[in-house]
């Protein structure tokens, strides 16, 4: 079977590590890729939202399933794109179609799917720049501190949680009149704050049944005991330590259950990753966001921990037979550690070449940020690099993936050195 992966990041570059290693596979290829995917599959100079090109591709190559890595293509339909498409429909694709990605494209949408289904969730008001002066009102019935989020997609960087009312009201107005955050924010969702925990749950579904992956923990903020300003996520732990069975079974029952069964009840047909936000308040999860496909670097500490044929997996969710698979887990923690350009998350430099890293050993190297130039590896993004190592607890596979990390060398590297501190 050959196979086509969507994206360039480290999640597209674990599914490639993983997807590679089937005997079902025949070839692989991913669009545009990154220089670690170079060194598994054939990179595609195709962007993820051009769906043209990608149909070209995709019928010259014999392209048998597409793996929809970022949200960005699932939200402008490409799902949706295969399926009304002669030559296309035919062809299996990881990733839900348009309606059911608006999940993630809306928050809005969101908030109002997890109320039409009872789904514990925090409470909300929409506001958009004619109804600003009604978003200062609200705000000051709430207690600090006050939550933002940009309605729309903004690269994981649309949501504000501030102390101050004044600035609060300030910022408000930033998104909703001054479009701080362009078209995502044309409509800001205001959210009560929730004090707890933070953990993420994936869940792989065909549209009738669903599979628990497992769970996992990503540090989202540049600055050492999370402060500074968010990132696209500095690392990751799996499983979550705090997460008892008897937790789980509050997640299934309370969320993921009611989640599936909203989407066939709301008529929105949904084949892939459902990658739910949530927070332990007291002992109890409540969902933060939902997102429609895998987390990164969640990504790169879930799937190594899966032990199935991931080919055999993707194709039970096309078919519809992912109620036939038993998840096979690997019972060690993994833990990842993201090296990033200096400067990031605001502006920083690309081209810096990328040293040591065929000396790292007892982890594995996941490129996030990076590209070929002159045969050498260099950052071509944020986040550049994940080392993701397995430990008998997340401590002793910290020891290992900060040890490999001391390997890494290029201009302005930089990593979070505290993963795990508040655990």
């Amino acid at each position: 079977m050959n196979i086509l992966i969507l994206g360039s990041g480290g999640r597209e570059h674990t599914f490639a590590w993983k997807l590679a290693q089937s005997p079902r596979l025949s070839k692989l290829f991913v669009a545009p890729g990154n220089a670690g995917t170079a060194t598994i599959s054939t990179n595609v100079p195709i962007g993820v939202n051009d769906f043209e090109a990608i149909k070209d591709f995709v019928i010259k190559e014999r392209i048998a399933m597409v793996v929809v890595g970022p949200e960005d293509p699932l939200v402008n339909g490409v799902h949706d794109y295969f399926l009304q498409d002669d030559e296309l429909k035919n062809i299996a694709v990881i990733g839900p179609e348009k309606l059911a990605a608006t999940l993630e494209g809306s928050k809005e949408f969101a908030k109002e799917f997890m109320m039409r289904h009872n789904i514990p969730t925090a409470q909300y008001k929409s506001f958009t720049a004619n109804t600003v002066e009604d978003g200062f009102k609200f705000l000051e019935e709430l207690n600090p501190p006050f939550v933002l989020k940009a309605d729309g997609l903004a690269a994981g960087k649309g949501v504000v949680i501030l102390n101050d009312l004044n600035e609060t009201k300030k910022e408000l107005k930033a998104m909703l009149v001054h479009e701080k955050f362009g078209p995502a924010s044309t409509t800001v969702v205001i959210e009560e704050f929730l004090d707890g925990i933070e953990l993420s749950v994936f869940v792989l579904t065909d549209g009738i049944s669903y599979k628990v992956l497992p769970t996992a923990k990503d540090y989202k903020r540049i600055g050492e005991g999370d402060t500074g300003l968010n990132t696209g996520g500095m690392g990751a732990i799996s499983p979550v330590p705090f997460a008892s069975k008897e937790f789980m079974d509050k997640i299934e029952h309370q969320i993921v259950k009611p989640t599936v069964e909203g989407l066939k009840k709301d008529n929105m047909p949904y084949k892939g990753f459902i990658f739910i936000g949530l927070i332990k308040v007291g002992n109890d999860p409540k969902v933060i966001e939902y997102n429609v496909r895998m987390g990164d670097p969640e990504t790169e500490v879930v799937l190594p921990r899966l032990k199935n044929d991931l080919v055999e997996v993707f194709e039970a969710v096309a078919n519809q037979t992912l109620s036939n698979i038993d998840l096979q887990l690997d019972g060690r923690t993994a833990t990842t550690v993201m090296t990033v350009s200096g400067g990031y998350p605001g502006s920083y430099e690309k081209g810096k070449e990328i040293t040591g890293i065929a000396s790292i050993d007892d982890s594995l190297v996941f490129h996030a940020g990076t590209t070929l130039l002159d045969g050498k590896v260099v950052t071509n993004g944020g986040r550049v690099m994940a080392i993701t190592s397995f430990g008998d607890d997340f401590k002793s596979a910290l020891n290992t993936s900060y040890k490999n990390v001391e390997k890494l060398s290029f201009e302005g590297m930089n990593y979070r050195k505290d993963l795990g501190f508040d655990l």
